[in-house]
């Protein structure tokens, strides 16, 4: 019988030998490579957990001690050794999350997978554990890319403040976030050793001296008071230990028993301790060993034995933006481009390839990105700074204030915009449009196809006074939508063949498509729309106003919240502009959506085309007072 079947919950563990341990832990590497290869999910950053895993919970007592990781990516190990070894719906509807989900079980804390964020959680926890006088343990998992962000080292500054606060920091430093982890704080990481050697020679020397008449305690000091260049010297993890941190390691991230030591060290210290342990991203599976790009860091299905795709995939909205990039780069010597560590999943690795010199990963510093990049501009360059529209969330003040205010040209280029699905509730990128409303002078691009996002990109870098916004969706780009017409910066995507048409349909970037089967379903009711895709949805086109009094209804739809959405903007220069027409605005409700699929939570939350075809087919016949509620029903796609 395999050993993992016999394990239920963390403290199943505490009855297995090493040996067993060792056994466990091949066991769950063979599970992993099986299960993800099926399913897509982060393979590499679990596979170089797992004995770390394993002697987390075997050394503290979870759920009572709270074990909390960042990013929670790496956390497939920490759900299959509390009881969800059922990897056959991951990330699907219905399915185990890819992050932990405090739903799931009660081992699970931090949900959200924006990186750098658990230090100032567990920081909270320890405060809270000593207020109401608990003697939990909180224990925080943070790899070594994720101590790239600020926000890390303002919760170590808080942290080592409290010498008495048990807390255990636990640095998985695999040298890699999705790639190679780079900066200053990397190289000195990949230089500490252990202390043990100063500490061992430090004791004997004050022994000894104390015995020493006259001189003996005198020479201990100024010896002690050399204690940093020394350490230095001999060890050089002063970095952490300066800030009043207790430091162990660094520890062999693979050796479950010198793991287990070390926490229980930490465990029994009584104050703040860092223990640094290295491991390796994709141990056991040579397929993902052999990935320089990121080590199968995250993989869609793949053959098991090779590591190859199961199915190729076609463009995608990523690819056509890091090909155009280098198309820019060639013709304009002041294009730079920015990342926050994910130089491969933002499309900018062929640019980066073009030209060495005019790339920046900033490491998991969205704020510190953008900041430097209206540095940047005002010295003379364009940067682009390619995210995840997720992640722009936490630049926001330095988009305001510093690119914003100074007039800097900056283009931000937005990576998975909208629903994402499978990643769930963190990575849907579906605030960009509300957030940014509220920035003056910022103009924001939604292209509908690729040949949309190569022109609207080209748009956006010519602009030198004001910031501009590029968004587009995650996966496949269908193929491309053509306009039939223009209406000042609007292209029309669908002419209504009448003098005074009915609905007039506001089109968002990827919706396009959607948009345009809505009209068809609407036509079969007898209700004549008009299609436009404004394609720079900030600022609201000067013709939009005049276009939606031509029309009895406006529509809007939108892969984006509806509160202060498109929606909300052109509902308000509709208002400023004296037009009195009914608005109905579609876009994705104010709440966090669960993992499934785009389609699936496409439907859930009813913007699809059958139901907004139903809907205003609804609204157009109250405003002629024949309100036909089997009218509206009727209003469904043919199925295949």
């Amino acid at each position: 019988m395999p050993l993992l079947t016999r394990i239920r919950g963390p403290r199943d563990l505490d009855r297995l030998s090493l040996e067993e341990l060792d056994q466990l832990a091949e066991e769950i590497r063979t599970f992993l490579v099986d299960a993800v290869s099926k399913t897509g999910g982060h393979l590499g950053p679990n596979l170089g957990v797992v004995e770390l895993t394993i002697a987390l919970h075997r050394v503290f007592d979870s759920p009572k001690d709270k074990v909390l990781w960042d990013t929670g990516h790496q956390s497939y190990v920490h759900k299959l050794l509390t009881g969800r070894q059922d990897f056959s719906r991951l990330k699907m509807k219905g399915g185990l999350s890819g992050y932990p989900s405090q739903a799931e079980s009660e081992h699970d804390v931090i949900e959200n997978s924006h990186a750098s964020t658990v230090l100032g959680w567990a920081d909270g926890l320890a405060k809270a554990n000593q207020v109401r006088k608990r003697d939990d343990h909180v224990v925080a998992v943070i790899g070594d890319g994720a101590l790239t962000g600020g926000m890390a080292w303002e919760a170590l500054n808080n942290i080592a403040e409290a010498k008495d606060r048990p807390l255990v920091i636990v640095v998985n430093d695999n040298e890699r976030s999705y790639a190679p982890t780079i900066g200053g704080l990397a190289n000195h990481l990949a230089t500490l050793r252990t202390t043990d050697g100063y500490e061992r020679f430090l004791a004997r020397t004050k022994d000894i001296l104390d015995r020493t008449p006259v001189v003996g305690r005198p020479l201990y000091e100024t010896l002690h008071g050399a204690k940093k260049g020394l350490k230095d010297f001999i060890a050089p993890q002063g970095m952490f230990e300066d800030l009043g941190l207790k430091y162990v390691g660094p520890i062999d991230g693979h050796d479950i028993e010198a793991l287990e030591s070390a926490l229980a060290r930490a465990k029994r210290f009584g104050g703040p301790v860092i223990v640094h342990c290295l491991t390796e991203k994709g141990r056991g599976y040579q397929p993902a060993l052999q990935d320089e790009a990121d080590r199968f860091h995250g993989i869609g299905p793949i053959h098991p034995d090779t590591g190859l795709p199961i199915k190729a995939s076609g463009a995608d909205w990523t690819s056509v933006f890091g090909d155009e990039m280098v198309q820019l780069g060639k013709e304009r010597e002041d294009i730079v481009a920015i990342t926050a560590a994910m130089l491969q999943p933002v499309g900018l690795k062929k640019f980066a390839d073009a030209f060495p010199d005019r790339i920046y990963d900033v490491g998991i510093a969205e704020q510190h990105g953008a900041v430097s990049a209206a540095g940047l501009a005002h010295g003379g360059l364009h940067p682009v700074f390619a995210v995840y529209a997720t992640f722009l969330n936490r630049a926001f003040d330095q988009v305001l204030m510093d690119v914003a205010l100074h007039k800097c040209g900056v283009t931000f280029v937005l990576d998975r915009a909208g629903v994402t699905g499978t990643d769930g509730a963190s990575h849907n990128g579906m605030w960009d449009m509300s957030i940014l409303q509220v920035v003056p002078g910022l103009r924001l691009a939604a292209p509908r196809d690729a040949d949309q996002v190569r022109a609207q990109l080209r748009e956006a870098v010519a602009v030198e006074d004001a910031p501009t916004v590029v968004r587009f969706s995650k996966g496949a780009v269908g193929p491309a939508v053509p306009a039939v017409g223009r209406v000042g910066g609007m292209d029309v995507l669908r002419e209504p063949g009448t003098d005074r048409p009915d609905v007039l349909l506001v089109s968002v970037g990827a919706l396009a498509p959607m948009c345009l089967e809505i009209a068809a379903l609407l036509d079969r009711q007898g209700i004549s729309t008009t299609v436009v895709d404004p394609r720079w949805v900030k600022p609201v086109d000067e013709a939009m106003a005049p276009l939606a009094d031509r029309h009895r209804v406006v529509v809007t739809v939108e892969d984006n919240s509806r509160v202060g959405g498109v929606g909300s903007a052109i509902a308000q220069a509709l208002r400023d502009a004296g037009v009195d027409v009914p608005l109905r605005d579609f876009g994705i409700p104010p709440r966090f959506l669960d993992h499934a699929s785009r389609a699936e939570v496409m439907t859930e939350i009813g913007l699809t085309a059958p139901d907004i075809a139903r809907q205003v087919t609804g609204l157009v016949s109250k405003l002629d007072g024949r309100f036909d509620r089997s009218a509206a029903a009727e209003v469904e796609p043919a199925r295949d």
